[in-house]
């Protein structure tokens, strides 16, 4: 399958998996528009959008489909991480990952399975995560919400085939993106932490490929390297395989922290992890 002439929005475009899957489809002679809070709203292209914002998403939507004619993509990317055992995190912090990581892709769901009904053709593609489907402790809020998207795509699958319209879940491990900076809760060495889950870091461009190759072969559920997809067969098997790695990360959890920052998340960068 071709991305040559295909009309394509993705949600957190200005950093990570957006940006690079925004560069690589543009590369590949897609007609792509960004979207990402980042952005200043200038250019047609690059549109300023807040993703909690659902009549701004189904505005992004219609004025894509009045521009271009139809909408063949929507990759519903945009994220915000988080860190921290539930006694660390706040209410606050579960309702800012919810809303951007699960009514986000809702919201961008929904407008666009509309319009892709209609003209009875598209493939939404929501970025969820490997923690969506393995769920480790220290992130329950993002498990969660990932979880949540994952739940989403596979049951919206089924209904949309009927209507010529396709659905995809990414579920990606970790990813070299700035996501891991821009955590929201405990922060924590990202090295550090890397080094004690002894998982592969993929470089973003790499997960690019491994995405859009999914999406060509219309997999349901997209899930990459070779390690996410050993740890996810494990889960499936039996959940207490995964005991001993969750043991590891609780009492890394509980060594001594970085304070927050004061600073406010932007829900524009990429998912991963």
């Amino acid at each position: 399958m071709s991305f040559q002439d295909r009309v394509v929005i993705i949600t957190g475009a200005a950093s990570g998996i957006g940006r690079a899957l925004s560069d690589e489809l543009t590369r590949r002679g897609a007609i792509v528009v960004g979207a990402d809070k980042q952005f200043t709203g200038s250019d047609p292209r690059a549109v300023r959008l807040d993703v909690r914002d659902a009549a701004g998403v189904l505005r992004l939507v219609d004025d894509t489909i009045r521009t271009h004619g139809r909408l063949d993509y929507m990759f519903n990317n945009a994220g915000i991480g988080v860190s921290g055992e539930m006694r660390d995190l706040t209410l606050d912090d579960w309702r800012t990952v919810i809303d951007i990581n699960l009514m986000g892709v809702i919201y961008g769901t929904k407008a666009a399975y509309d319009a892709m009904v209609e003209q009875r053709s598209g493939h939404i593609v929501n970025i969820a995560s490997l923690a969506g489907l393995i769920y480790p402790p220290g992130l329950l809020p993002y498990d969660a919400a990932k979880a949540g998207v994952v739940a989403l795509s596979s049951a919206l699958r089924v209904e949309a085939k009927a209507y010529g319209v396709r659905v995809s879940a990414v579920c990606p491990g970790f990813i070299d993106t700035a996501i891991y900076e821009n955590a929201i809760g405990v922060k924590r060495d990202r090295q550090e932490t890397l080094k004690n889950i002894r998982l592969p870091v993929l470089p973003v461009q790499d997960a690019v490929r491994a995405i859009l190759r999914g999406v060509e072969h219309n997999q349901a559920t997209i899930v990459f390297p070779p390690s996410a997809r050993l740890l996810w067969r494990l889960m499936r098997m039996n959940p207490a395989l995964l005991t001993p790695l969750w043991r590891r990360t609780v009492q890394h959890l509980r060594r001594p922290t970085v304070p927050r920052a004061s600073s406010s998340p932007s829900p524009g960068s990429g998912a991963s992890g």
